[in-house]
């Protein structure tokens, strides 16, 4: 099945205008659902939507409303919210270029993938992105999308370019409140270069698939312990890590160090077989608890 648009419109920088479609260029991972069950009767609990003195309604006479005092409200129809003219729901302009350096990745949202939308806008599409790769810029500008204008910012990806949608600044908590406590005294320089030391040790390529959804599997592992499936138990620690008040960064730097780095990239957890001499079988065993092991 082909892909559908997310977006379609025009990229426009001063009188240039390039008909472009915008395309998602994520998707989200399958994810295992956990649906709210009444313990006693074993069934599936349903959420209705009620509305006091009058009870269940029909979801077709449900509309939006703004509250502008308790109990009063401004009533909105779909058609009159789609009315809402902004020139941003067709043309998304180019008002400024800046370094990528610029932007704080803290502003950045979700990744688009945007492409010409035919043929005949492709060469000017090439132009723009090649003298914004060529300039080592990226472009931001505004664009209308499911209710709501994004700040957006546009730069080269390979034959294509990536649009990524920005938070506001009033969406950005200040750093400054979260950080005033930490002292701005520089640590020792020997502890220094044995963290570079460890850094670099661990300093590889970035490759995506080495890295994998752990809890994901672990829970996964636990509903097939519970289903009854022979065979499966689940690794968990002994107890809870006792917290030390007394660290020797210096000991355990060095001793990182000496092992090589450690495991850049950490294994899911595994589940085993069964012992057999186990008096209860998995499926009547009470839920174990999965805890990710702590490493040095």
């Amino acid at each position: 099945m082909a892909a559908r648009a997310y977006w379609s419109g025009q990229l426009r920088l001063a009188l240039v205008s390039i008909p472009v479609e915008i395309y998602s260029a994520t998707r989200s991972a399958a994810t295992i659902a956990l649906n709210q069950i009444h313990e006693p009767s074993g069934k599936r609990i349903k959420l209705e939507k009620t509305v006091p003195g009058i009870g269940a309604i029909d979801p077709d006479d449900i509309v939006k409303g703004y509250q502008i005092e308790k109990g009063e409200y401004v009533l909105l129809t779909d058609e009159e919210i789609d009315g809402v003219k902004l020139e941003s729901k067709r043309t998304l302009e180019l008002v400024q270029f800046v370094d990528a350096s610029e932007i704080d990745a803290i502003y950045f949202e979700k990744p688009y993938f945007v492409v010409p939308k035919d043929e005949l806008a492709e060469e000017a599409f090439r132009v723009i992105r090649d003298a914004m790769k060529a300039a080592k810029k990226i472009g931001l500008g505004q664009l209308a999308m499911r209710g709501h204008e994004y700040l957006v910012s546009l730069k080269p990806c390979g034959r294509g370019m990536v649009l990524e949608t920005l938070r506001y600044e009033e969406e950005v908590n200040k750093a400054s409140g979260f950080f005033r406590a930490i002292s701005d005294d520089a640590p020792p320089e020997e502890l220094m270069e044995l963290a570079t030391a460890l850094i670099d040790k661990r300093t590889k390529k970035f490759e995506p698939g080495a890295f994998k959804d752990r809890y994901e599997d672990a829970l996964r592992a636990l509903i097939d312990a519970k289903r009854g499936k022979k065979g499966a138990t689940i690794e968990t620690d002994s107890g809870d890590a006792k917290p030390s008040n007394v660290i020797d960064l210096m000991a355990a730097l060095k001793a990182s160090i000496e092992k090589g780095g450690g495991d850049a990239a950490p294994e899911p957890p595994k589940t085993k077989a069964a012992p057999k001499s186990a008096a209860k079988p998995p499926a009547r065993r009470a839920p174990a608890k999965t805890a990710a092991r702590k490493r040095a």
